[in-house]
């Protein structure tokens, strides 16, 4: 078992940053492939972003490439990502998800990822 926690969530203007924080507890973190999906309201859980268990293999959907970075910190077992030039439409809930696996080919549906944390809100006014 892989046990989640995110944090990081809040409230902030159009173009600020936020630094999602996800930390795993259990299993040995890094021989698993971990993501960052968000869900808005009425709208299906997407793919953000995702890193292998090296890091050296990475993942962004295109509505936040060059915005978004995702990276993990093996010996602290946590996932990190950094979001940056936010816009209203990214806000949503994020969730953060393990799937164990080294990530050569990053795994993009939810179906896919066994473990979940409880989701952390990021609301990004105009």
């Amino acid at each position: 078992q892989v046990q989640l926690v995110e944090s990081g969530g809040g409230l902030v203007q159009a173009g600020g940053s936020l630094r999602l924080s996800c930390a795993a507890s259990g299993r040995t973190f890094s021989i698993y492939t971990m993501g960052w999906f968000r869900q808005a309201p009425g709208k299906e859980r997407d793919l953000v972003s995702a890193i292998g268990w090296t890091g050296g293999n990475t993942y962004y959907a295109d509505s936040v490439k060059g915005r978004f970075t995702i990276s993990r910190d093996n010996a602290r077992n946590t996932v990190y990502l950094q979001m940056n030039s936010l816009k209203p439409e990214d806000t949503a809930v994020y969730y953060c998800a393990a799937v164990r696996g080294a990530g050569f080919i990053i795994a993009t549906m939810a179906h896919q990822y066994n473990y979940w944390g409880q989701g952390t809100q990021v609301t990004v006014s105009s």
